[in-house]
């Protein structure tokens, strides 16, 4: 959680620590070599029609939207795996909640496989499971979603990379425009220190937050154990946000 205010004695904007922030270019993550900008960055400013729309509407969140247990289900039945709940707070830089947040998160299954079409790992699909779903934030920022513990898998980055087991986050804001994107680990998964996309990040620090809590006291007993994830928008320790890497 971010303490650090957004603003100097003066009104203005703390500079961004970039060192938080990966390098564009990581040679031990082989696809940054093709997506790293050789130019420098120019920052433009949002328009008023970006700012403002198109927006999402919160009459779109259906029942299970935020069970992936049951929410993909094609006969009753739940998905297979390790059950969870996941929840935490949106937080802006001074450590305040933010509400009615469009969170959206996305997953492999059990077996570390995606339900995509261009999905190459072996490991089963199971036919319960769609590996998505969404929530809003309420009053006091907080979400909370039931899924099954994601798998790892091996990626063709290396000769014998695996990701560790992770979750992915999006984040809205007013307008689409407004999207941050991130991920989610596990508590006490060495596999997080083994992975090229982990060790991008060069503070220690900032990895740590990526990494979700097990919290025993807001497990459901005899079903589902918790974990919690906060993710903090905006300061200079905002959570690692995948495309907006050089910071606020």
């Amino acid at each position: 959680m971010s303490t650090i205010p957004p603003y100097g004695d003066e009104g203005q904007l703390y500079q961004r620590d970039r060192a938080w922030h990966p390098p564009a270019d990581t040679p031990g993550y082989k696809s940054t070599a093709l997506r790293a900008p050789r130019q420098a960055l120019l920052a433009l400013g949002q328009t008023k029609s970006e700012l403002t729309g198109p927006t999402f509407g919160h009459g779109i969140i259906q029942p299970l939207d935020n069970d992936l247990i049951r929410n993909f289900s094609q006969d009753g039945s739940e998905a297979i795996g390790q059950r969870m709940i996941v929840y935490g707070q949106v937080l802006d830089e001074n450590a305040r909640p933010v509400r009615g947040t469009l969170v959206e998160f996305w997953q492999a299954n059990a077996g570390g496989r995606y339900r995509h079409k261009r999905e190459g790992y072996v490991a089963a699909l199971d036919p319960n499971f769609g590996g998505c779903g969404r929530a809003i934030t309420d009053d006091n920022g907080y979400y909370h979603f039931r899924t099954i513990k994601p798998g790892a898998y091996p990626w063709p980055n290396g000769g014998n990379d695996w990701r560790p087991a992770h979750i992915h986050f999006s984040v809205f804001g007013h307008a689409f425009a407004q999207r941050l994107i991130t991920q989610m680990y596990f508590e006490g998964d060495p596999m997080i220190w083994q992975d090229p996309i982990a060790l991008a990040i060069p503070d220690r620090a900032a990895v740590e937050q990526l990494i979700a809590r097990l919290d025993r006291y807001n497990t459901t007993p005899m079903d589902a154990l918790a974990y919690r994830f906060d993710i903090v928008l905006r300061g200079r320790r905002s959570t690692l946000f995948e495309n907006r890497m050089e910071g606020n």
